[in-house]
């Protein structure tokens, strides 16, 4: 190893880890062709896929859930009559809305089992209620279910599976026993296609998709909302849905109040016929008897009679009353039904309990329709319901014995003013027996009748615990796809597909791309970089040349000054670590800048494997340095000038050896140098790449200085390590680092622009980079001059 000292850390410049976004930038619009061509594709794939897409609408409504208790709405005599009115939970009603039951019966009536299309360019086309043709099913077969085309020949005949069929004529299908009927719409639709579904799929489908919330937490209002292709069906589907909720509630109210009517009916019709019967016995003993008027003590004892029998019948029928009540109560368990009816009995607390165990059976009612009955919710109601029919048995049980104390003491009362009667004239006496049973009768009827109006009355009054506050409407705009959206996503992806291929390149490649690849490999200094440029021509650097090429070479020369401060650099070697990375080019160029200071200097194409120079120079090499290292020729013998250069000599390698490594080994090497270094001021020597071969290492024993040349875009990352261990194992003097082929453009962060006036001159026309460079100065000077 040689004990040398290594450049001076003038040029040991620190590494840099600064961000630069320009070079980042730059480096990606110049693939911008890439950028354009993607963004271009994925319009078009977007403008496709909208193409394709069917648009959604949302359809909203919204309902108010009344508290039927403390409802200002209603009068007083209604809020009397509304017996059987219970507070609504929003969450129970939400529940009850989103139901499966409630949503099978909307499907049923709106037919949504049953959709019609028609074929588009791009897809095909729902078209709900504009039909041609409405198909009514009248016996589904529930295993198959699909579609089928229908064609509309004309206004009176149907084409299906090849059949003519004849319209409003039941037909049977795979799918079933159906009828089709003509509309009168769209006739210009000559085929359909005609979808079967099933009613449990579709039911099932729609209450999933239908959203339900309070629209705040302190309110009872509910905003329904729901997606559909068709804005008319979503319109349909929630009015309908609200509908039927009201409809059910409506009914359940119902319930108790219909089952108290047919009671009275089953009465009346009852107390009629008897009082028929009765009024023709009065009016055939009156006709037999020839009875006019009674007596006025007779009057005295039938009106007696008459109202301690009316209170007797009243007793009795809330016995009966009470016994089907008891009936009910035992015989019912714990299965859901209707309540008997309570009329004549004035007990609050018999009236509170019924009414709490008619609630309580309702909500049972409800939460089974939403959970199974093994739920903690319905256990906890069963367990009420059982309570309160208890507390109900002990009160009928009260009742009972408190109205048969009361009919033993109306039951005496009437012996004793039976036996007043009987001492009226028999005539007399049998027709108070027989007005009596007239009175009672009637009475009772007139009872009847005046029950049933107040029932009928609370029957009509029940209105539904539910008001629609927006009917259903459908957004004018569709809600998804959002064309912009869709743009902007495929926009995005049209610009990320390309950055990602771009990034994925520039991360697969394993060459040097820029000055900091090289900063963060090794820390040997960077003495020069040399743009790339396309040139026929070997010497770039001459007295009339004013290129950018040819100022970096000068450049380069300039800060050769400093590589050895106090010493003469006379003997510069020129190395690379594999093969085409420039290395003969810029000594060759390096070697004609020298010259041009009026410097002696002399290159000597001492990479024998592979040599360039002459060829580039298109000069002889019939003998050179191969025949003078084995003493054939002497070294004035082989020293041609370059042909247009002054002061510029060159020896060429000669006839290529078959051991190069051994010839340079053979002591006339140094002879050489010694000889050379009398009568030049500069010896410039292209050696065999270092990666390769050994030559190099041992021409550097002559050398004062070592350029190792790196190209752009072309070196192998991993060489860098190599030139770092060279480095750091100090086997070559002055080493230093030359940049070259650097290629200008966004996408490698590169660009030289020279503020010297220089340019290139090529076929006669100026270089393109120089060409913009000159182009924005003239605009920059031209603004100036207008302010």
């Amino acid at each position: 190893m040689n004990n040398v000292t290594n450049t001076p850390p003038f040029f040991d410049e620190e590494e840099s880890n600064d961000f630069n976004l320009k070079e980042i930038l730059f480096k990606y619009l110049a693939y911008w062709p890439w950028f354009l061509a993607s963004l271009l594709l994925s319009i078009s794939c977007a403008f496709i896929y909208l193409r394709y897409q069917t648009p959604i609408y949302i359809i909203e409504t919204s309902v108010l859930i009344k508290d039927s208790k403390n409802s200002s709405s209603q009068s007083d005599l209604l809020k009397e009559l509304d017996m059987f009115s219970s507070n609504k939970v929003v969450d129970n009603e939400i529940e009850i809305l989103k139901s499966y039951t409630l949503m099978e019966k909307v499907v049923k009536k709106l037919n949504l089992h049953v959709s019609y299309q028609t074929k588009g360019k791009f897809k095909k086309n729902d078209i709900y209620t504009q039909s041609p043709i409405h198909v009514k099913v009248l016996n589904a077969d529930n295993s198959r279910f699909g579609s089928m085309v229908l064609k509309v020949i004309d206004g009176k005949t149907l084409e299906l599976d090849g059949k003519i069929i004849n319209p409003s004529h039941k037909i049977n299908t795979p799918y079933g026993l159906l009828k089709f009927n003509l509309t009168g719409k769209n006739l210009n639709i000559k085929e359909l296609i005609i979808t079967i579904n099933s009613i449990e799929d579709i039911a099932e489908s729609y209450a999933n998709r239908i959203k339900i919330a309070p629209s705040s937490k302190m309110s009872s209002v509910l905003s329904l909302t729901i997606e559909d292709a068709q804005p008319l069906r979503g319109e349909d589907i929630l009015n309908t849905l609200i509908e039927v909720y009201n409809d059910a509630g409506l009914e359940d109210k119902n319930k108790v109040t219909a089952n108290t009517l047919r009671f009275i009916d089953n009465r009346l019709v009852l107390i009629s016929g008897d009082l028929i019967e009765v009024e023709k016995s009065v009016e055939n003993y009156k006709s037999r008897q020839g009875i006019t008027d009674i007596t006025s003590e007779s009057e005295l004892f039938l009106e007696s009679v008459k109202e301690n029998d009316n209170q007797l019948n009243q007793l009795k029928i809330q016995q009966s009353v009470l016994n089907n009540i008891d009936l009910y109560i035992r015989n019912k368990q714990n299965r859901p039904g209707t309540a008997p009816a309570t009329l004549g009995i004035s007990d609050p607390i018999l009236l509170g309990l019924i009414q709490t165990l008619s609630e309580l059976e309702s909500k049972r009612t409800q939460a089974i329709s939403i959970v199974k009955e093994d739920n903690p919710m319905v256990k906890v109601l069963d367990d009420q319901i059982l309570e309160a029919k208890s507390s109900l048995k002990e009160n009928i049980q009260s009742l009972q014995r408190s109205l048969a104390i009361t009919r033993q003491q109306l039951e005496n009362q009437n012996n004793r003013m039976e036996g007043l009667i009987k001492s009226v004239p028999g005539k007399e006496r049998a027709l108070v027996d027989i007005s009596r049973q007239q009175a009672i009768k009637n009475n009772l009827y007139i009872y009847l009748l005046q029950k049933r109006e107040e029932t009928a009355l609370s029957y009509a009054s029940e209105v539904s615990d539910s008001r629609i506050i927006n009917t259903a409407r459908a957004a004018k705009s569709p809600v998804k796809p959002v064309s912009k959206n869709i743009y902007s996503i495929f926009a995005l992806l049209g610009f990320a597909i390309p950055f990602a291929l771009i990034y994925i390149i520039d991360l697969l490649n394993d060459k040097v791309k820029s000055r900091k690849d090289i900063e963060k490999a090794t820390k040997v200094p960077i003495i020069g970089e040399i743009s790339n440029a396309d040139h026929d021509e070997a010497l770039v650097v001459s007295n009339l040349g004013r290129t950018v090429m040819a100022e970096q070479i000068r450049a380069l020369r300039t800060n050769m000054s400093f590589l050895n401060p106090g010493k003469e650099l006379r003997t510069i070697l020129f190395t690379s670590s594999i093969s085409g990375e420039g290395k003969s080019f810029i000594s060759l160029n390096l070697g004609a800048s020298l010259a041009m200071t009026g410097k002696k200097t002399i290159i000597l194409e001492l990479d024998m494997r592979k040599p360039k120079l002459h060829v580039v120079l298109k000069m002889e090499n019939n003998k050179g340095l191969s025949n003078y290292l084995i003493g054939k020729v002497e070294l004035k013998d082989i020293i041609r000038e370059i042909p247009g250069q002054e002061n510029y000599y060159i020896i060429s390698c000669g006839p290529i050896p078959p051991n190069p490594a051994e010839l340079l080994l053979n002591g006339r090497l140094k002879e050489l140098f010694t000889d050379l270094k009398k009568d030049f001021d500069y010896v410039i020597i292209d050696a065999p790449p270092v990666g390769v071969v050994t030559d190099a290492q041992i021409l550097e024993q002559e050398a004062d200085a070592t350029l190792f040349v790196i190209r752009h875009d072309y070196t192998p990352k991993e060489r860098l390590k190599m030139i770092d261990n060279l480095y750091r194992e100090r086997k070559f003097k002055n080493l230093n680092l030359v940049f070259n082929g650097i290629k200008e453009g966004g996408k490698y962060g590169y660009s030289y622009g020279y503020g010297y006036g220089y340019y290139e001159q090529k076929n006669g026309k100026e270089n393109k980079l120089t060409m913009a460079i000159n182009g924005i100065k003239k605009q920059l000077n031209g603004e100036k001059k207008k302010v």
